[in-house]
């Protein structure tokens, strides 16, 4: 068999993409810190400032933000003027980086790298030895989870996700049982119980600290129609009970979800309603080439969500399980028609609307 010649262009090509990737990291790194610190938004709709200026606004420490404006501005995302010695955040880029973008904030998404980054060495463990990294080693993954969910469910659940149903609001109006599976801290479901004064909602997730923090949100709110069990998911044991049932990027972390899909179908009415979010991948490697992010969410994957599913001797499905595997195991569990619909300006997810009966009112 005849040897390949070395390509001596693809591989400075690689080496330079390399050089990309490790700049890319390093700024990933500096924005995370930049959203969790306030900086992108103390800038955000300012003139050109001195780093004493902008750490006096954002009421911190000028030397950590004299350098971290260094890598701003190297990075291209902070623009800067030497002969005044003052940065600016431009409107362009603050509109992708701020709070106030709302849903457009990758800012927090790249709060994920250094999360992740937390438990390289037990999952390198795992890599030699297998089993996973359990959910306890992420100490902020709920709540950032939590972050990033409610900016889309105070966007868009009431007004635009839920609709995806056809005749979902109006049945709500008038009042039904619904529930959430993988609640975590239970915003989504006091957002439906604020909404809908006539329904009843429960959360069910197995973390003892979401379930406090959506139990207090709902009194906070002072709600009387939403109630939240810490229960493991795969064991809901509520036969024909709800009417709805919703589950917002939680079923592919499950270590059975298998069992909580068969456990869903059966906890609906005949008529009820399955509005399952996940993630919007192929099942299929070479289908995922072009895919927005997609490097981004295998990481997740393998970082996260497969590994804390094997530390619990589960399936290890992972973040990319795919739309076709979805499809099949909702077809397993029961759902005899699965719609797949989508939300505009989600680059992630896909919407399935699942029903046993092959409709819904």
């Amino acid at each position: 068999m005849a040897v390949r010649a070395f390509d001596e262009a693809k591989s400075e090509a690689f080496a330079g993409s390399m050089l990309e990737v490790l700049n890319g990291a390093a700024i990933a790194l500096m924005t995370s810190i930049g959203h969790r610190v306030g900086l992108f938004d103390a800038m955000a709709d300012q003139p050109p400032a001195t780093s004493h200026e902008i750490a006096q606004r954002a009421g911190l420490t000028e030397r950590y933000v004299r350098e971290w404006l260094g890598a701003m501005v190297t990075g291209r995302v902070v623009e800067y003027r030497p002969e005044d010695e003052t940065y600016s955040l431009p409107p362009e880029h603050a509109a992708w980086l701020t709070r106030a973008a709302g849903l457009d904030n990758l800012a927090l998404q790249a709060q994920y790298i250094p999360l992740l980054a937390n438990i390289e060495d037990p999952l390198i463990d795992s890599f030699r030895n297998g089993g996973g990294v359990p959910y306890s080693a992420y100490p902020r993954f709920q709540l950032l989870m939590a972050e990033e969910s409610g900016a889309v469910h105070d966007a868009a659940l009431i007004d635009t996700i839920l609709p995806l149903v056809p005749g979902l609001p109006g049945r709500l109006q008038t009042g039904i049982e619904a529930a959430d599976v993988g609640c975590g801290r239970g915003h989504a479901v006091n957002l439906m119980a604020q909404a809908f004064a006539n329904s009843h909602f429960t959360g069910f997730d197995f973390s003892e600290e979401g379930i406090a923090a959506a139990g207090a949100e709902a009194e906070a709110l002072g709600l009387t129609n939403a109630e939240f069990e810490d229960r493991d998911v795969s064991n809901l044991e509520a036969n024909g009970r709800f009417d709805l049932i919703t589950a917002f990027d939680a079923i592919h972390d499950q270590a059975h979800p298998a069992e909580v899909l068969a456990g869903i179908a059966d906890a609906l009415q005949p008529n009820g309603v399955f509005l399952m979010v996940d993630i919007g991948a192929s099942s299929k490697l070479d289908e995922n080439m072009d895919r927005p992010l997609a490097p981004f969410l295998y990481t997740v994957s393998c970082m996260h969500c497969m590994t804390v599913s094997l530390a619990l001797d589960g399936a290890g499905l992972g973040t990319m399980w795919g739309e076709q595997k979805a499809l099949e195991m909702l077809a397993d569990a029961g759902f005899t028609q699965v719609e797949i619909k989508h939300v505009e300006g989600d680059l992630f997810n896909n919407y399935y609307v699942a029903t046993k009966s092959g409709g819904h009112e």
